[in-house]
């Protein structure tokens, strides 16, 4: 019995990543497909071309992106952004979300200060991995310490969030890791994909 649920949890963590991720395809082509349905039907009647709300899809996203692009829309869209930077909760919300989301946009502000790091604090042996999302405080209110200094941000374990500490640059070393790998890694702690030594 001891073995048989020890497979069974073996296979449900091999399982779930696989699975969840095929259902939210699932949702999003199935939610696409009725959607390029919705908007066709009328032009194309009861005509079903497999993949046709993928590509619409697609499409809407490439053409959403290349309109953001171009001046005159970002201004539109930042007077559509008017009550969700100005609603006191709403605010909050919509502005953290946009910055970590601008954060890893391709072009966006923050690409040059991109970078994982290991942030090492003077006499003790402990070893933090973040990501430097500014260098230099000059630009930043009164009160902080002024010099070289940097902002890293310490990403949280199995939730979206962390902390951002100020600290002096020589504490920090790079490392050869993408962000994306990094902020993969700290979601998941860090765990070991390597298969534990058996016992003698």
């Amino acid at each position: 019995m001891k073995n048989l649920s020890k497979y069974f949890i073996r296979g449900l963590i091999a399982i779930l990543p696989v699975a969840l991720t095929l259902y939210l395809l699932y949702v999003f082509l199935a939610w696409s497909e009725t959607l390029a349905y919705t908007l066709l039907g009328a032009i194309i009647g009861d005509i079903y071309i497999p993949g046709m709300g993928l590509a619409i899809a697609v499409l809407l996203i490439i053409t959403v992106g290349y309109l953001l692009s171009l001046r005159r829309i970002r201004r539109m869209v930042s007077i559509f952004e008017l009550p969700f930077n100005n609603i006191p909760v709403v605010k909050s919300i919509y502005s953290s979300v946009k910055s970590f989301a601008d954060y890893f946009s391709p072009g966006g502000g923050s690409q040059g200060t991109q970078q994982v790091v290991l942030l090492r604090l003077p006499g003790q042996p402990v070893e933090l991995v973040g990501l430097v999302t500014r260098h230099g405080v000059d630009d930043l209110p009164e009160g902080f310490t002024k010099g070289n200094r940097v902002a890293v941000y310490l990403p949280m374990g199995y939730m979206i969030g962390g902390y951002t500490l100020f600290v002096p640059g020589e504490w920090v070393q790079p490392i050869e890791m993408s962000v994306e790998e990094a902020m993969r890694s700290s979601l998941i702690a860090w765990m070991s994909r390597a298969t534990p030594p058996s016992k003698p």
